[in-house]
This record gives structure tokens, sequence and C-alpha cells, in this order.
């Protein structure tokens, strides 16, 4: 029986030509050895699973090789690309810095340096994971690295390059090693099930390489393990089954959902996941992470942004069209918000669960906000700048016969209900509460009441000739209403969050209250009061609504008796108690 060989060795690079995503850098070292501008120490830095082992043995046998082709590469035939490949090569040494990192094991490499090679040009000395070394081994490796001989060439590997002291740095060429795209990825695992007689989809792939992130040996190994389980036919749900993958769809199905502001659906969908053992947490920024492709599928300039599959990529721009900016910007806050609050909150799964009910409430929200504005109200307020001036001294005292201009009466025909003649006055303020936003929507900051709206400018738009707007609405609306508002005050941390905490409550038909924790809060409401009222106006279409802010109670709990309290409480109940205190001759500590 044949031995078997992990898909990560039988394929691993053996030219440079077959180095998988680093063109660059082997080109460059290509360069150097057709043109001999060899340095003596090089640096290789990057992720795992890259390549950096795998160009360094590619470097020090090309450099060695004693007839090497017309491209200057290995010729496998020389003596000296015979014994490499048999590893029984005498120039090249290999040290794993994690293992021996001591002052002895650099000293003894260090007594191998001045052996020159027996065939060959060099002795290379290649050390991984360089940055395990300690500090004393540094130092005994500083001087050897500056000034080897003519013959020797170090090349160090490493993930970390920020833990290799700045001196060993600046005596090495620092080559940088990036990851491995997930196009490359899927094109060098088609060749290598291409290679094994394995059918794999495109798909199937595509998930390994996600899972990969970035790393060629990581995508390997992940790839024998789907062929173990599958044989020669590996599809999309076996992988994502094997890997323990959250399917794509479900993102597809909950933006679907979204749009379609079902809260039904989007609640059993995380309900499924959870059910199918998937963390929570992890399908927030999966989620974040799929409103993000769908975002850059947009624009075909960011289109390649997305990593995927062409199958994957057309499903992401189908979905793209159907999603408007606006609602993909607030989704992405929405869920980022959540990805925030679900480390500290306590019950993570109703985290979760609010922010998709946001998600499903936004579409009402933004088709609020782009509602053009009632056309009695803007007539309203062009004229009213037009007939001001002339009416400047008679406003406060009497409503003129006739209307300011022909279109404010002929907008204000077709209304059933006649503007009101005076403001709604505001309720008794009961339990601390704070004077309620009027239908001016000015609130004293010092909590004393409305201002006086004969003393401001804004008074024309609610003077007597206006009609004001009294379009119906539900909780569930004001609430959505209320949500929507956060956005507009994000440079307001505090204010932001108490309009996420506390949520509204209906008094009477155009009036809500909230009830706040205390009485710096209901500060912060009379400070933004005005600029939140006339937004939440606005978006329900309703100048007559009014907000009542509370100041919860609190009763102060009682606190343990001292000992004098107890004795007096004592003595109360049983008068002999003092008696005896007198006789024993006790004192209270």
């Amino acid at each position: 029986m044949e031995n078997y060989i992990v898909s990560a060795r039988k394929y691993r690079p053996t030219t440079f030509e077959s180095v998988v995503g680093q063109q660059a850098l082997t080109q460059t070292l290509r360069n150097a050895i057709r043109t001999n501008h060899l340095a003596h120490a090089y640096l290789f830095c990057g992720p795992r699973g890259v390549g950096k082992t795998t160009c360094a043995r590619i470097f020090a046998k090309t450099i060695n090789c004693l007839t090497p082709t017309a491209e200057h590469d290995a010729c496998n035939q020389c003596e000296s690309c015979v014994a490499f490949n048999e590893q029984r090569s005498f120039n090249i040494h290999e040290l794993d810095a994690a293992s021996n990192n001591s002052v002895d094991d650099i000293r003894s490499l260090i007594d191998q340096v001045r052996i020159p090679p027996q065939i060959g040009k060099y002795s290379v000395y290649i050390i991984d994971e360089v940055h395990m070394l300690s500090q004393g081994a540094f130092n005994a490796l500083l001087k050897t690295l500056e000034e080897p001989p003519s013959y020797a060439i170090f090349i160090l590997a490493t993930t970390e390059k920020h833990k290799v002291l700045p001196t060993i740095l600046s005596r090495c060429q620092v080559y940088d090693f990036s990851r491995i795209t997930v196009a490359d990825t899927i094109h060098h695992l088609q060749y290598v099930a291409q290679q094994e007689g394995v059918n794999a989809s495109e798909e199937a792939l595509n998930v390994v390489a996600q899972k990969a992130d970035g790393g060629m040996r990581d995508a390997l190994s992940i790839f024998d393990q789907l062929v173990s389980f599958c044989g020669t036919t590996i599809t999309y749900e076996q992988a994502i089954a094997v890997l323990n993958v959250l399917d794509t769809d479900y993102y597809f199905r909950l933006v679907d959902a979204a749009l379609a502001q079902n809260v039904s659906a989007a609640l059993l969908l995380l309900n499924e996941v959870l059910v199918k053992g998937f963390d929570a947490g992890n399908f927030v920024t999966g989620f974040a992470q799929h409103l993000r492709d769908v975002l850059v599928s947009k624009d075909a300039a960011t289109a390649q942004l997305l990593e995927t599959s062409d199958a994957i990529r057309q499903h992401y721009q189908e979905q793209a069209k159907r999603c408007q900016a606006k609602w993909l910007f607030q989704a992405l806050d929405i869920v980022n918000t959540c990805d925030i609050n679900y480390r500290t909150a306590r019950n993570k799964r109703l985290t979760v669960e609010l922010a998709l009910v946001k998600l499903c409430t936004l579409g009402i929200n933004i088709q609020a906000s782009v509602q053009p504005t009632a056309p009695t109200h803007t007539s309203t307020a062009k004229s009213a700048p037009q007939s001001a001036p002339a009416n400047t001294a008679s406003a406060p005292q009497s409503v003129p016969a006739k209307p300011a201009s022909a279109p404010v009466d002929d907008v204000a025909k077709p209304i059933a209900k006649p503007a009101p003649k005076a403001p709604t006055p505001a309720p008794k303020p009961t339990m601390g509460t704070m004077p309620s936003l009027g239908s001016l929507g000015v609130i004293n900051t010092n909590g004393v009441g409305p201002t006086n709206p004969n003393n401001s400018t804004a008074s024309a738009t609610t003077s007597t000739n206006s009609v004001k707007r009294n379009n119906p609405f539900t909780l569930d609306q004001l609430k959505s209403a209320w949500v929507g508002q956060i956005k507009n005050f994000q440079s307001e941390e505090r204010f932001k969050a108490m309009l996420t905490t506390y949520d509204p409550e209906m008094d009477s038909e155009n009036v809500f209250h909230i009830t706040v924790a205390n009485a710096l809060q209901k500060k912060e409401f009379a400070k933004f009061g005005k600029q939140l009222m006339d937004a939440i106006r606005d978006t329900l279409q309703n100048d007559l609504l009014q907000l009542h802010v509370r100041v919860a109670e609190y009763t102060p709990s009682q606190m343990a008796y001292t000992a004098s309290e107890k004795y007096k409480l004592l003595n109360e109940m049983n008068s002999h108690l003092g008696e005896l205190r007198e006789r024993m001759n006790l004192q209270l500590e």
C-alpha cells in the first residue's frame, strides 16, 4: 500500500513559477539570481501558510544549482539539486527557532558557518520562527549576520515581524508576503482537485478559501478533510456541513425579510440558526460582513472588493439592485451597534432580536422620511413671509377676515378639520415631569415651560392662519419614528444612548411620555427636545404631537440599624432592658 501524502506536502511548490499569489516577490528573487545581486541576509515575513519557507528553500536550491536553466531556475538534475530533493544536502541548513532559541543553539550555528560548502557556491541557513529567539540569542547572531563569510546567506522567516529586533531588521532585506486572495486559492484548489480526480463545485471551494483566510497550507488541509468525508465529489452542502460554516443563504433570506418588513420571518430565521448550534455573536458579525458585501456590489467600481466566486457574486449583485444605499447605510449602523452591545449584554438573544426588529422597521422610517411635505403646509409656509411684514402689528390681536393670499385659501378648502384657534395647552406635570413639548416644539432648558410664541419668529408657522397636520398614527409607528431619529444625533453620544434605551408610551391621542432615570437626563431632553420633536412630527405628519418627560421615583433603601438604634428599638419594646443595662453597667460599642 502506497504511503499517503497530504496535499500541503505533495503539491508544495518546487519552482518560483509554481508559488501561488506572490508573483511580485518571486520575480524580485529571480531577478536577483539572474543579475547575481544576492544579499547576505533576508527576512521573509507574513501570515502563516503563504509560502515563506517554501520560497526560502527554492531560493537556496536555485542559487546552488550547478547547471541552471535559461530562465535561471534549478535544473533538478545536478548533484546539488538531487541532494536537496533527497533531503541530504550539506549546503542548506534549517533551524527551528521555536525550539532552538537559546544562546548555545545560535553559537552552534555560528560554528557551522565557518565551514565552506562542499558542493555548490553558498551555504544557506534558514531560521524559521526567528521571532522566538531570546534576547541573548539575537545578540549572539548580530555580528555574524552583519559580516558573514562570502559563501554564507541567512534567510530568516517569521509571522511576527514586530517582535524582531530593529538591529536585526536593519541587517536584512525585508520581504513582506501578502495573504493569498480567494480567487487565487480557488484556482489552485481546482488544479489540485483535477490532479486528484475530485469533482468539487466552485461554491464549495469558495467556502474552503474563505475558511483558510489567505493561507494556502490551511486551504489544502481543509481540502483533504473534505475529500475524506465526501470522496470524489464535493458539494456546497457537504462543505458547510463538514466545516460547520453558516450558509450564506441565511443572510440573503434575512435581507429579503427585512426589505419585506417581515419581523416574524426574521425572528424565525434567527431561531433556526441558533437551533443548529451557531453562536449569535458570530451570526451578527457574519451578517454585518454580508451587508458590506451587498453595499460594495451596488457599484461596479467597488465590486472588485468582493472576494467570492462568480456564482455568489452574481447573487450579491441581484440583491444589491433591490436595496437602497440609504437603507444599507442605516442597516450597517444597526448591526454594528448590535455587535458592540452584544459583548456586554446580559440577554444576548434579545439584543440580536431587537436589532432585527429595528432592521425590519427601517424601511418604514425611510419611506416616511422621503415622503413629500403636505401641500397645505408648504403653501402656508411660503405665503407667511409675504404677509408677515404688513400684518406684524395686527397679527397678535385678531384674525383677518380675508385670507393673506389666494394659494392658502385654495389649499385650505379640501381640509375637513378647521385650523385650531389656539395651541393645545400643556397638561399639568406629575411625578417631577418636565413640561411637555408643545406644538411649537420649543422647551425652556430650565424646565419652567414652553417659551412664549409671540416673542419668537418661528410663530409664523403655528399662527392661527396655518393649517396643522393631524395624521393618525399607531404606537408602533411612533416607536419606529423615535428609533429613526438616532442617526440625527450621532455626535451626541449621551442623548443617542437615551434614545436607544427609553421607549415612548402613549398617554392620549397626540400625547406620549418617556420615563428617564434622573434629572440630568431630563435636562438632556430639554436641550435637544425641539430638534427631536420637529423631526418626529415631520415623520408622522402630525403637528399636535406632544412629549412629556418624567423622572422615575426611587424609594431609598432602608439602611441597617446601628448598635444605638437597635438598643433604642428594643428598649421601647421592653422597658426592663434599660434597668438591666444600668445594673450590669453595660456599654454600647
